[in-house]
């Protein structure tokens, strides 16, 4: 599912294309994905790992890399894509169809981790800690993750009971609580472990 869509006409020497997801680990929600082309002459500096960085400063760098980049593309794979093809299977996917929304061709995509997702249209390689190491990686960290923090508002908005804006889907204490109590909403990701366990015992 194609989420934004950005491009320019300028082209540098060699296009290359950090790609990085975001929400691998949280027990509710799409994962997300985004692929960058940064301007080489448009630096963007502090760039980072998206983690590092405070959510005021992953906002305005977010809004800088919208803005300068050669393009800029997120992408999600869906809580039900999740579920049938596995964490792994739909992060790879979504990180493809980030690559494929990008509006300019990369020459060469650098991917954060350990994989590489298969059918992308150029060569590709990965780069263990890429996000704090090749700055259009880790401007794709900074797009995915506030991305998913912007669902994880809307997903709040509508089951507010769960508390989404505050631990973003992750298996916090609070979390777990409202799990026990509530049981899975749609949001959930029943493949999950710790949903799966809330969800068979309030079928029993």
């Amino acid at each position: 599912m194609q989420v934004e869509l950005f491009q320019t006409d300028s082209l540098p020497t060699l296009r290359v294309a950090g790609v990085d997801e975001a929400g691998r680990g949280p027990l509710a929600g799409p994962v997300f994905a985004a692929a960058v082309i940064l301007c080489p002459q448009n630096e963007i500096p502090g760039l980072d790992d998206s983690k590092k960085l405070t959510e005021a400063r992953r906002d305005a760098l977010a809004e800088q890399i919208r803005e300068h980049a050669l393009a800029w593309s997120i992408a999600s794979a869906t809580v039900t894509e999740i579920d049938e093809l596995n964490i792994l299977g739909a992060t790879m996917l979504a990180m493809r169809r980030a690559c494929e929304g990008l509006g300019l061709a990369p020459q060469q995509v650098l991917v954060d981790g350990n994989c590489v997702p298969i059918g992308l249209p150029c060569a590709a390689q990965y780069v263990i800690g890429g996000d704090a190491k090749v700055p259009a990686i880790s401007a794709a960290s900074i797009l995915a993750k506030t991305a998913r923090d912007a669902y994880c508002i809307q997903m709040h908005e509508r089951y507010p009971d769960y508390g989404f804006a505050q631990h973003k889907g992750y298996a916090t204490p609070m979390h777990l609580e409202r799990l026990r109590e509530l049981g899975p909403c749609t949001e959930h990701r029943r493949s999950f472990a710790p949903v799966r366990l809330h969800h068979d015992a309030l079928c029993l």
